[in-house]
């Protein structure tokens, strides 16, 4: 029997589990991937030059998509509501209101959704193909943990990471609703007055606390979809679809529980 017909056989009977079934059985090796990386963090078996490598890479690699992305966004956003702002002579809220959205949402959430759509993607397809030319059994066969030597460097480096990127890309869009604002007829004096009466460093704070959770999110679900790699090619690019479209859709799911934990908790210290 060929290889092709082996991994036809596999797939047909994957496709015949019940998706209920299916979706719990993904939530249990998610998890329990979480939990190993977590154990794996807290024994100290840390691979420093791949952390910092991995962050070489989740980072500064990301860097100018983020800034560009959150830039045009802002400048967007700003063009939206400037006019209605002057209209009915509220430009004394515009710096406040747009500052506050970006640092509460818009820059955490465009700043996890770019990681998840390059560094998610890439982190699915190179374990992915590890697993399809038989490396990661390698490691196994060796007595080298896939946890401690692909997952755990990768999950640090996006936990790390993804704050700092948060805040270029909340500097970012920003500087694009001011540069916006300014242009339709805001005054650049009223606009940063704005932002410093209505916004305080609590409202950073919480934006790369989201952050964190999302790099969290983003190293585990990519790892684990590129550790469950099966099917050559064809499977190593439906790991990495797979990846981005599940992060993207955990990034969204979990920053409405998000917000509302966090305006609990900022009502509870008021």
């Amino acid at each position: 029997m060929t290889i092709e017909k082996v991994e036809s056989i596999k797939t047909r009977k994957s496709d015949g589990i019940n998706p209920l079934v299916s979706a719990l059985m993904f939530m249990g090796e998610t998890f329990g991937l979480a939990w190993q990386s977590i154990l794996t963090l807290l024994h100290g078996r840390i691979n420093f030059r791949e952390t910092l490598v991995q962050m070489a890479s989740i980072g500064a690699d990301s860097l100018p998509i983020v800034i560009v992305t959150t830039l045009s966004t802002g400048a967007v956003f700003s063009f939206y509501t400037a006019d209605i702002f002057v209209r009915f002579g509220a430009q004394a809220f515009l710096g406040g209101t747009l500052t506050l959205s970006f640092l509460l949402e818009l820059g955490p959430l465009f700043a996890g959704i770019t990681v998840a759509a390059r560094s998610g993607a890439a982190i699915a397809a190179e374990i992915g193909s590890m697993v399809v030319t038989e490396q990661v059994d390698a490691l196994r066969a060796m007595a080298v943990s896939p946890v401690r030597y692909l997952v755990v460097p990768r999950i640090l480096a996006c936990v790390i990471m993804m704050p700092i990127l948060c805040i270029f890309a909340d500097l970012a869009g920003i500087l694009g609703t001011f540069i916006m604002a300014t242009t339709h007829g805001v005054a650049p004096s009223s606009f940063i007055e704005s932002a410093r009466t209505y916004v305080s460093s609590a409202d950073l704070t919480k934006g790369m606390i989201k952050t964190v959770w999302y790099g969290f999110t983003i190293a585990v679900i990519s790892c684990h979809y590129g550790l469950r790699t099966g099917g050559g090619a064809t499977g190593v690019g439906r790991a990495t679809t797979s990846s981005v479209v599940m992060c993207i859709v955990l990034i969204f799911v979990s920053d409405f529980f998000l917000a509302q934990l966090l305006a609990g908790a900022s009502i509870t210290i008021r």
